[in-house]
């Protein structure tokens, strides 16, 4: 079993910079992979990120690869999602999620938090 809380999430101005931060519990969590998805309002959920338990490979979606990267501390159970130059179409709630899978559809991922808004303002 995996229980995770997303935090981070908040409302900033374009441009800006947020860290978003997933903590993790539980027995499974220090050796799964470990995603990022978010979803805005009237969209489906869509992949940004994910990160190997090892943190040895991530994937960054490509629309958001020279912004935003993913990190992993296995010590203190947290992933982190560093966003940069953020934009209005960036608003979203994220989610992280974890399982062992690679998959980018949210159907593939068995353990999910309850997510994090991010609002980016114009």
């Amino acid at each position: 079993q995996v229980q995770l809380v997303e935090s981070g999430g908040e409302l900033v101005q374009a441009g800006g910079s947020l860290r978003l931060s997933c903590a993790g519990s539980g027995s499974d969590f220090s050796t799964s992979t470990v995603a990022w998805f978010r979803q805005a309002p009237g969209k489906e959920r869509e992949f940004v990120a994910r990160i190997t338990w090892t943190g040895g490979t991530t994937n960054i979606e490509d629309s958001v690869k020279d912004r935003f990267s993913i990190s992993r501390d296995n010590a203190k159970n947290l992933v982190y999602l560093q966003m940069h130059s953020l934009k209005p179409g960036d608003t979203a709630v994220y989610f992280c999620a974890a399982g062992y899978t690679t998959s980018r559809y949210p159907s593939d991922w068995r353990y999910w938090g309850q997510g994090t808004q991010v609002t980016v303002s114009s």
